[in-house]
């Protein structure tokens, strides 16, 4: 019979995926299928896209490192604010890059959730042991 455990326990492949998600988000003003002149003139856009992808990045490079709970609880309020962003900052109008960022945000949010449910019951001590 097989063992079922495998999104049971953190992996390092889960933080590799959120430091390409943070990549993604830092990109997503320039993926193409939009309005480009539109969304460059919009400062405040490319800024919550860098600032967003930055977090994302780091945190997951903090994860791979050292571990700890407050990284993943982080992780899931960065990933709502960008599922909200657009309409908090006015662009939802703006179609694909509003598409973009609620699709990475649930993406985000939904790694963190994982990430935190796997390490709900792990002491501290075995938090900061992981990816060794």
């Amino acid at each position: 019979m097989s063992d079922f455990g495998f999104l049971k326990t953190h992996r390092t492949w889960e933080d590799w995926c959120g430091m390409l998600l943070g990549a993604l988000i830092v990109a997503s003003p320039w993926f193409p299928v939009q309005d480009q002149p539109a969304i460059v003139s919009n400062q405040m856009v490319i800024l919550n896209s860098v600032a967003v992808g930055l977090v994302v990045f780091g945190i997951s490079q903090l994860e791979y490192v050292a571990l700890q709970r407050w990284q993943e609880i982080t992780t899931i309020l960065v990933g709502l604010w960008l599922i909200a962003s657009p309409y908090v900052l006015g662009y939802s109008g703006e179609g694909f890059l509003r598409i973009y960022h609620t699709s990475l945000g649930a993406v985000v949010v939904l790694l963190g959730v994982l990430q935190l449910w796997q390490d709900w019951d792990i002491s501290d001590q075995d938090l900061l042991k992981h990816g060794q």
